[in-house]
């Protein structure tokens, strides 16, 4: 068996392979969940022990909101935010949603890394007033990519573009669909594309532009017609014996298509789950799902592969034990660690889904966790970080609080982390 550091540098070399990324250090943290999009992390002497007084090293006050996660290169971090213009009004719409009655900035933003200084600011995009979202969600959720010359945002029907470093707008595109509970998922990157998930209310498709000028290469609408068609999930390309396949959730399917065309390859139904937010898993041999609401969310073992419906014939074994409808699941040495939204962490058996434990960490849960150094991180709603050791037995390492709301994902760094809150991101070392 590998051991838990030898298997995060292959998942790593995988991951980079694909991105088609070079001379990248293991601090480098270009796109949502990591170089493998799988939140493994090769950074070394992460810290174990925080408070909003204790090993914070800089802080910077966020002029607007977001729930992306903040990403590194170079010693440049950059983040999205959506600052309103004037002061807040929200009037509630139902349980599930809100209006503002304001606009919106959509922004870029890059800081020094090491002083969490301002360098720049470029306006993307603009929110209108009366635009609807989920109270857990934003209008800046999709977490941006960094590549060696570019970066890449993206907020759903509200503006997708291209920068340079120095924050000069490359180009910029709008993508027409209706959004549900606003807009959420984030884009990668895959040779000479930015592709990225659409699935709206009233039309669900995935989509590939030119990342170079921002023009359509493909777009490919989803074969099976869902009844609540939205989701916010982010795709992964995978590679194997058939080549590189991009899985893409859905509203009641995950699909499998050809990245360089758009063209399906296989589909596996889940039917009547939707809002799927998790991004997949790629591990031994299988695509690691969880489905959506309503009831219980389900994690799904899928062989990739096949054509057309493989409901029948791919999937290894699926349950709907304590499997999250938010946070991603982590995989490691043939072990698959979750939390639920609810708070009960799970480390399952790769190979059949069996429990080996479980335990309730308390609190409710939205980010997706990390793997640093044989450790996990997850990180709750109000701010408070359980990392245990990534092993099979529970044990924790430590508890950490900083006391304010959190969804976005930590970024791990070398001798340190990131940490968004509603208001500030936080450098820890």
């Amino acid at each position: 068996m590998l051991s838990v550091y030898m298997r995060s540098i292959q998942f790593a070399f995988v991951g980079l392979f694909l991105l088609g990324a070079t001379n990248l250090s293991a601090e480098d943290w270009q796109q949502f969940r990591g170089p493998t999009g799988q939140g493994i992390s090769e950074c070394q002497n992460v810290p174990t022990k925080w408070s909003p007084s204790e090993n914070v090293v800089w802080t910077f006050n966020d002029p607007g909101k977001g729930w992306s996660s903040p990403v590194i290169q170079n010693d440049r971090v950059y983040m999205t935010t959506a600052v309103p213009l004037g002061e807040e009004k929200v009037s509630s719409e139902s349980k599930d949603s809100r209006k503002v009655e304001i606009p919106y900035s959509l922004k870029a933003i890059c800081l020094n890394a090491k002083t969490g200084d301002l360098l720049w600011s470029t306006q993307v995009g603009e929110v209108p007033a009366e635009a609807s979202s989920h109270p857990k969600n934003s209008h800046a959720s999709g977490t941006p990519i960094v590549t060696e010359d570019r970066l890449y945002v993206h907020f759903g029907i509200y503006g997708t573009a291209a920068l340079d470093l120095d924050g000069n707008l490359i180009w910029q595109r709008a993508i027409k669909f209706k959004p549900v509970h606003g807009c959420g998922g984030s884009p990668i990157v895959y040779k000479d594309v930015l592709i990225f998930n659409c699935d709206g209310g009233d039309h669900a498709f995935v989509m590939a532009l030119d990342k170079a000028t921002g023009e359509d290469r493909w777009k490919t609408d989803r074969s099976v017609d869902a009844k609540l068609k939205f989701s916010f999930s982010t795709p992964l390309v995978i590679n194997t014996d058939q080549g590189d396949t991009l899985v893409s959730p859905a509203s009641d399917a995950v699909y499998g298509y050809d990245p360089n065309t758009g063209k399906e390859k296989w589909h596996v139904r889940y039917p009547k789950k939707w809002s799927i937010v998790p991004r997949p898993v790629y591990a031994g041999g299988l695509v690691l799902i969880c489905t959506g609401y309503v009831g219980k969310a389900e994690l799904l073992a899928i062989r990739p592969g096949g054509s057309g419906d493989v409901t029948d014939t791919h999937v290894a074994w699926r349950d709907e034990k304590f499997v999250p409808f938010n946070p991603s699941p982590l995989v490691v040495n043939n072990m698959i660690f979750t939390v639920s939204d609810d708070g009960i962490a799970c480390c399952r058996q790769l190979s059949d889904g069996e429990i080996i434990w479980k335990k309730r960490l308390g609190g409710n849960y939205s980010a997706s966790p990390f793997l640093s150094e044989g450790k996990i991180y997850f990180l709750s709603e109000d701010g408070v970080c359980t990392i245990i050791q990534a092993a099979d037995e529970f044990e924790e390492v430590a508890t950490n609080e900083i006391e304010e709301r959190t969804l976005a994902s930590i970024v791990p760094l070398n001798d340190g982390l990131l940490l968004r809150t509603a208001s500030t991101l936080y450098r820890i070392d």
